[in-house]
């Protein structure tokens, strides 16, 4: 049986640039992708799926909540690419976990974990119960050199957990932390700029 992928990284990660990474490898070996995204996001374009490295290509199937999957779709697929999963509805995620069963295709699925107020989506709580592998892609804090594991929202150089928790953005509204520099920062013990200097563990 296919397997079913959970890849979840803060803002900033790679996500997007290690899945068009793995679409590359099994086109250039004559096998097809299916490239697949939320309608919702529209930050790049409604088709496009890009990396902030400047990486992109269209994306296949676009999805809605309520979106039926049909077999005809992944016909032919050696393997199915998700960006974007957090956004997708639980509903979704259920029909990816049948897709791998019935017609043993692997779905790599790539997303954010938790939002900007540290709960889990709703998408990527499903992925985080279904899925066969799940695996980190790794980044670095905005603020300090250890691990970010969390997504800081800003506003006017202030960091805040207020407002929806889908809202589209990059780095001009999102940085990712460490715990401590998230915390720090929604207490304004770190300042929120877009380039911080490495004077010492953190910037304050």
């Amino acid at each position: 049986m296919a397997k079913l992928y959970f890849r979840h990284g803060t803002m900033g990660s790679a996500k997007t640039l290690n899945l068009l990474a793995v679409a590359h490898n099994y086109q250039q070996q004559g096998k097809k992708v299916l490239l697949i995204k939320p309608e919702m996001d529209y930050r790049f374009g409604k088709e496009q799926i890009k990396s902030r490295a400047g990486l992109e290509k269209n994306a296949d199937l676009l999805l809605r909540p309520d979106s039926k999957l049909h077999p005809e779709s992944f016909a032919g697929v050696s393997c199915a690419l998700v960006d974007e999963a957090h956004f997708l509805s639980p509903g979704i995620i259920e029909q990816f976990r049948e897709i791998t069963i019935v017609m043993d295709i692997p779905i790599i699925c790539y997303g954010l974990r938790t939002d900007f107020k540290s709960f889990l989506f709703a998408g990527s709580k499903r992925l985080l119960e279904l899925s066969d592998s799940i695996e980190e892609v790794k980044a670095t804090c905005h603020f300090c050199r250890r691990k970010s594991i969390m997504n800081l929202k800003h506003l006017n150089g202030k960091a805040i957990n207020y407002g929806p928790s889908i809202e589209l953005g990059a780095e001009e509204k999102y940085f990712p932390a460490c715990y401590r520099c998230y915390k720090d920062a929604l207490f304004q013990k770190v300042t929120v700029q877009m380039s911080p200097p490495f004077a010492g563990e953190k910037s304050r």
